[in-house]
């Protein structure tokens, strides 16, 4: 780890990394980091996801790559590629199952083992963005993740919430986690923020509004926006589909674009 640090090893060629995190499991970070690896994409960036939710590694299903098998190169493991450009790379421990169904019953030494090497040995090559999609709460896998991507500067933390105030709660302790490790917070995306009817297009807030707004103004760190409920989102991501190619009128679009063109303002910012 430490010859890959002196030269970057493999993240090298990697200009930003971004942690999605929550202290609350079923809140959407790997929706969200797939649709956010799926906005830049489209704005012309290469993008790398790297799946560190060991026991619930959802990545690859919802970008339809779940079929797919990792090789070996002399840098290290070779991401799968999502299209025929290779602009998309995803990395996950959903590769490595002999069996889709199988469960990751390890404890938390040699979860750890593994996202170091997943950090230092998947072989990258030239990205604009890697989006680091992590399981919920702020434990072992959590400190590993930011403790082995602290040589590389990452850009920073989304951190995704639901209206309510059980997941607002949880999310202000990964906001304490985020202090206490000295990862910078980009801001908070409210999710699942109302329900939008398939034939009216009416938006319901059925489970409240406004609680990740709020959250954000109290802590001080941005906010991204809110996402909706949206049927065709959640049809997209069951069928591995480009949801923001193939339903640009959904309320659920200029949302999540607009999450995407603040990430990379303020990539922009930091590289300035």
């Amino acid at each position: 780890m430490e010859e890959a640090t002196e030269d970057g090893g493999n993240l090298a060629g990697v200009q930003h990394i971004v942690v999605v995190l929550s202290g609350k499991g079923g809140v959407g970070k790997s929706t969200i980091s797939t649709e956010l690896a799926l906005a830049l994409h489209h704005t012309g960036k290469k993008v790398g996801i790297l799946d560190v939710d060991l026991c619930g590694p959802s990545i690859p299903r919802m970008l339809n790559v779940q079929d797919r098998d990792v090789h070996q190169c002399d840098g290290g493991w070779v991401p799968v590629f999502v299209d025929q450009d290779k602009s998309i790379a995803v990395m996950s421990i959903g590769f490595l199952l002999e069996k889709p169904d199988d469960a990751i019953i390890w404890r938390g030494p040699k979860k750890n083992a593994l996202i170091k090497q997943f950090v230092s040995d998947v072989a990258w090559g030239e990205l604009d963005f890697l989006i680091v999609d992590t399981p919920p709460g702020t434990s072992d896998e959590h400190i590993s993740t930011v403790e082995s991507l602290r040589p590389y500067k990452p850009l920073g933390a989304i951190l995704v919430t639901t209206p309510q105030a059980v997941s607002v709660g949880d999310v202000r302790r990964e906001l304490t986690f985020c202090k206490k490790t000295g990862l910078r917070v980009l801001g908070i995306v409210e999710n699942m923020s109302g329900f939008v009817c398939p034939h009216c297009l009416e938006c319901t807030n059925v489970f409240s509004k406004g609680g990740g707004q709020e959250l954000a103004k109290h802590a001080e760190v941005p906010f991204l926006g809110c996402v909706p409920l949206d049927p065709q989102l959640s049809q997209s991501l069951e069928q591995g589909r480009d949801f923001l190619q193939e339903f640009p009128k959904s309320l659920a679009f200029p949302a999540l674009a607009d999450i995407a063109r603040q990430i990379l303002a303020g990539a922009s910012a930091c590289s300035s």
